[in-house]
């Protein structure tokens, strides 16, 4: 069994009475990516707090690398990169001196500012002032500098927020080598569904507070319905026969599509339709996107 990182039992947090976070339970294993889905409004920034120990949960336990984070959380908080909504520069500074600044709060040798610079790849870009980088580059160096005191957790919310498609592509890259290359676990909150569907092996969906589905990506993507699209000749008797067969579908622009037929039944079908004269130019499965499957799962208030 994998170690776990993060786990949180029954994580409430409530104000005036109503729950912002609601019977939480988080697991996150080590040197995972763990994608903290919802949307906006959900809890997920509210949940990321409480992680960091900015605010108190109502109700409920914080474990971290498996301590109580109530009893032991400057001894956690030390082991913790974050970047929390978007981070702030000195302009003027060019990003060594940014950098350096954070350094000597952390006690860190001067050494791993030159280390975390290559790894966001913004060695070349270390002695321009930061007032004149992209907002992706910004991004990079608020990841630098979360990088700084050596975390073996890294959590990020939504760090892709107002990218352009770029800066999108650099930070998913990065986050993508911390796991193998440095060996961080990483929690990233999005409501950029595609985004985490690149980028994570673990989901968590949240919707209204509370957990709607927790598992892998791919346990996620087999939660979907997928649809069968068919092309054939004569595609009018074609949905007559399928029918026949007890298979419901519907032709639009020359394609059958029947949603949620399985592999005999497809196979029975295309036996049946060359048995009976048609030529068949297409059988194919269309896949819903993470985003289709997202929205069918809070739709449904959690899959199981």
């Amino acid at each position: 069994m994998s170690e776990m990182i993060i786990q949180t039992k029954n994580l409430t947090k409530k104000y005036r009475g109503r729950a912002a976070v609601n019977g939480l339970n988080l697991e996150i294993a080590k040197g995972d990516i763990y994608g903290f889905l919802g949307p906006n409004g959900a809890g997920k920034t509210t949940t990321i707090r409480m992680l960091l120990g900015l605010i108190q949960p109502t109700e409920g336990t914080i474990r971290v690398f498996g301590q109580d984070l109530r009893k032991d959380k400057l001894d956690i908080l030390r082991r913790i990169g974050s970047l929390v909504e978007y981070p702030s520069y000195y302009g003027h500074l060019n990003a060594i001196d940014n950098l350096e600044a954070i350094r000597r709060i952390l006690g860190v040798p001067k050494s791993r500012i030159d280390e975390v610079l290559d790894i966001v790849s913004l060695s070349k870009e270390a002695h321009r002032p930061v007032k004149g980088y992209s907002l992706g580059m910004k991004q990079r160096l608020g990841i630098a500098a979360s990088l700084l005191g050596n975390p073996e957790l890294l959590i990020l919310d939504e760090p892709t927020n107002g990218l352009d498609p770029s800066g999108i592509q650099e930070i998913r890259e990065l986050i993508k080598s911390l796991p193998g290359q440095h060996g961080i676990t990483v929690l990233i909150s999005s409501h950029l569904l595609g985004e985490i569907e690149q980028m994570a092996n673990t989901v968590g969906i949240i919707s209204q507070g509370e957990m709607v589905f927790q598992n892998t990506i791919q346990n996620l993507l087999l939660q979907s319905i997928h649809d069968m699209e068919l092309v054939v000749t004569e595609p009018e008797s074609a949905l007559w026969l399928a029918r026949d067969l007890g298979a419901v579908g519907t032709l639009q622009g020359g394609t059958l599509t029947f949603p949620g037929m399985q592999d005999p039944q497809v196979a029975l079908l295309v036996k049946r339709l060359v048995e009976n004269g048609h030529e068949i130019y297409r059988v194919e499965q269309k896949k819903k996107s993470l985003e289709n499957i997202f929205m069918q799962v809070i739709g449904e208030g959690g899959v199981q």
